[in-house]
């Protein structure tokens, strides 16, 4: 999937979570700068957060893409549907 001139994996769809349709009216520009974007899904609502490569030189502790699995479990409704997408390259 091509967003904001870059290209986009799927790399993790649990329980089905993603919705390209759903995804593309919630994301916005300040995702751009993210080479992972997560999205849950709890009580009908779909969330979205950025994360970072570890290399990025603008990772900090909350963003990076280590602690996706921590976010998951932390932040989200246990159980949730969720899906990672990966940025893979740049026009």
């Amino acid at each position: 999937m091509k967003l904001f001139g870059y290209e986009y994996k799927l790399i993790e769809n649990y329980k089905d979570a993603f919705n390209e349709e759903e995804f593309l009216n919630k994301c916005t520009e300040y995702f751009k700068d993210f080479d992972y974007i997560v999205g849950d899904i709890a009580y009908a609502k779909l969330r979205l957060k950025g994360f970072k490569k570890s290399t990025n030189k603008d990772v900090k502790k909350f963003n990076n893409y280590t602690n996706i699995d921590k976010y998951i479990k932390e932040n989200c409704a246990y159980g949730c549907k969720y899906f990672i997408l990966e940025r893979i390259n740049i026009d």
